[in-house]
């Protein structure tokens, strides 16, 4: 089992969510998260003032898949979170040595 965390920009996640269940995945996990890479921030107007903006706001989606499905999973999220400017976000993928579904009892892939 792996999973997968992606960093997107906050207004591509309905798009993201949809692929995914496109996939016929169920469950992941949402997150609303503020970072910086790259893009290293940007300076923004407020009231006659300029501020500098170093952290940006992003949204973390967690899921947990199948080594089987992974690589279908996040060509989905690549290809619904892309718009092909800087600040698109990064997907990591670690593995995942048990899942316990903690109502029932089941264990990994049945958990899943």
């Amino acid at each position: 089992m792996k999973k997968i965390e992606a960093v997107i920009k906050p207004f591509k996640l309905d798009e993201v969510r949809e692929a995914l269940s496109e996939l016929n995945l169920s469950g992941l996990t949402v997150t609303e998260v503020k970072g910086f890479g790259r893009q290293k921030g940007h300076t923004e107007l407020y009231r006659g003032a300029e501020y500098a903006v170093d952290f940006l706001p992003k949204v973390k989606v967690e899921v947990v898949v199948s080594s089987e499905m992974l690589d279908t999973a996040v060509e989905a999220i690549v290809r619904a979170a892309r718009t092909g400017k800087i600040g698109d976000g990064k997907i990591f993928v670690s593995s995942v040595e048990q899942v316990i579904r903690i109502r029932t009892g089941e264990v990994d892939e049945a958990a899943l």
